[in-house]
């Protein structure tokens, strides 16, 4: 009997965390399934043209995703910025020094999660990597994972919150 009522817990709190990991449905933050997938597309859109590696002046187009004023918050490297200034500055010093000496980037999604919280809010979790070639020649890959609080002004969706994580280095061989 005791064995029985174990399970029976067992499986009834493993419902209730697969209940809970689901997305929120769209009807909840007042939109219909069209409008929270139009959504979706908007934002994995106008990150991934972002990102698109194959673009002239990609850092500019990296703060694209941005706000023009007000703050943002952003956490990478056991690091938080908060100033929109600082954030330029980080990524413009992540191209400068990084991104420019690969060769033959591209910039891959693995997976992309995008949560519409209401017409003007959503939260995208994205995993992703960039596989290509250092200056000498020898193939690399970097990748991480990244979540973003996005906020419509006006016409664009911005992000006001994020943090980024690293994929762990590879050893060395």
């Amino acid at each position: 009997m005791r064995c029985h009522t174990a399970w029976s817990v067992a499986i009834s709190v493993a419902l209730a965390v697969l209940a809970a990991c689901r997305p929120a449905p769209p009807e909840r933050a007042g939109l219909t399934h069209a409008q929270a997938e139009e959504i979706r597309a908007e934002i994995r859109d106008e990150v991934t043209r972002a990102y698109d590696l194959s673009r002239p002046h990609i850092a500019d187009h990296m703060l694209s995703l941005y706000p023009d004023s007000g703050r943002i918050v952003s956490a990478t490297g056991g690091r938080i910025v908060t100033s929109l200034d600082s954030l330029r500055g980080g990524i413009h010093y992540f191209w400068d020094n990084v991104g420019r000496y690969m060769q033959q980037p591209r910039w891959v999604w693995k997976q992309m999660i995008i949560d519409v919280l209401s017409p003007d809010a959503a939260v995208m979790t994205a995993t992703y990597h960039i596989p290509h070639h250092t200056p000498r020649g020898e193939p690399h890959d970097i990748g991480g994972a990244w979540t973003a609080v996005f906020v419509r002004q006006g016409a664009r969706w911005v992000i006001i919150q994020e943090h980024l994580s690293d994929l762990p280095a590879a050893p060395e061989k």
